[in-house]
């Protein structure tokens, strides 16, 4: 028999990407799950910031190729204002590069792109029950 893992009924998700069409089509993935709750789009880095400070979400979804602020640096102020913070990082990329780069600034996953529509949930759902 499995232990019961701690995941809330409702899990929170905010969107950091620059592309809207794209966050858009996120959103429509994750609205396939009663478990999900998109709570916010950002549009650049220093957004996303913000708006994990203020909506408090259990999961965020971060671009890494976005204006202003990129992934990576709004992953770092993210864990650094919040250790607990649960960032799945999405790129277009396959780059052992960009994957140890996320893995430095405190992402608890990456999917890439072409992968989103397969594993996107489940991938939501794992980094939660961690």
């Amino acid at each position: 028999m499995e232990a019961a893992v701690n995941v809330p009924d409702r899990i929170r998700v905010l969107i950091a990407d620059d592309h809207r069409l794209f966050g858009q089509a996120l959103e429509a993935i994750l609205a396939t799950d009663d478990r999900l709750e998109v709570v916010g789009h950002a549009g650049h880095g220093a957004e996303a910031v913000q708006l994990a400070l203020n909506l408090a979400p259990e999961v965020i979804l971060m671009d890494i190729a976005m204006p202003i602020m990129d992934g990576f640096q709004a992953t770092k102020q993210i864990r650094k204002q919040n250790p607990k913070a649960c960032i799945l990082m999405l790129t277009g990329s396959n780059s052992r590069i960009d994957v140890d780069r996320a893995r430095e600034a405190g992402a608890a996953g990456y999917v890439t792109k072409d992968r989103i529509a397969a594993e996107l949930i489940d991938a939501i759902l794992e980094v939660v029950a961690r």
